[in-house]
């Protein structure tokens, strides 16, 4: 089985959320660029534009890895599922992929609530020419449910769940997976990820 260093899996997470962050500020330098240097109005005007959604996707974006991968609040706090929501909700925003965020507005353990936004990421991952992502939270259970076409899990990803990955494999792409595995084992929870007819389902109920 595989077990990280705190100072690996604190690196790789750091990767992660840079990987996550880095499209959406370069674009903001790009646009400022542009309006430094343009004078065309409907140029400039173009440019801001790009600039005003880049820089939105970016807040949504820190917001969720905060939350996700961070110590948001304070430690052992419970978080309101509903906030959760609407931050992952911003984070998926309105392209490829979209949500359905069904858990209801409660608070939970920091801990799960982190778990099952790790859970969604990897229900997205699952679907790589989008489709519609069901989250939701239901007592012992907490399930992200993915529908699209040409549903995959990864053969690494299976690897990383079941301990069998070679650590010198390990990188940002599937620390993720493998923070959800760790999240899940310390709140308390069994993580199961199958394919379905039209997607993927990862499951997590508690032991």
């Amino acid at each position: 089985m595989i077990e990280l260093s705190d100072i690996d899996l604190a690196a790789l997470l750091c990767s992660r959320v840079c990987h996550d962050v880095i499209s959406p500020v370069g674009a903001v330098a790009n646009g400022l660029e542009v309006l430094e240097d343009e004078e065309d109005e409907t140029m400039r005007e173009v440019a801001m534009d790009l600039v005003r959604r880049s820089a939105r996707q970016a807040s949504a974006k820190l917001q969720f890895c905060r939350l996700a991968f961070g110590a948001s609040g304070a430690q052992g706090a419970d978080i309101d599922l509903g906030e959760a929501g609407s931050i992952a909700l911003m984070f998926v925003g309105e392209e490829k992929v979209k949500l359905d965020w069904q858990a209801p507005r409660e608070n939970r353990p920091k801990l799960e609530v982190k778990l099952l936004m790790n859970m969604m990421l990897v229900a997205i991952s699952t679907i790589p020419r989008g489709g519609l992502v069901e989250v939701s939270a239901d007592g012992d259970s907490l399930t992200a449910r993915a529908h699209g076409d040409n549903a995959r899990i990864d053969e690494k990803l299976v690897q990383v769940l079941d301990g069998s990955l070679p650590p010198d494999e390990m990188d940002a792409r599937l620390v993720q997976p493998y923070y959800m595995k760790r999240l899940a084992s310390e709140a308390g929870f069994d993580l199961i990820v199958e394919l379905t007819d039209d997607g993927a389902m990862i499951t997590a109920r508690r032991s």
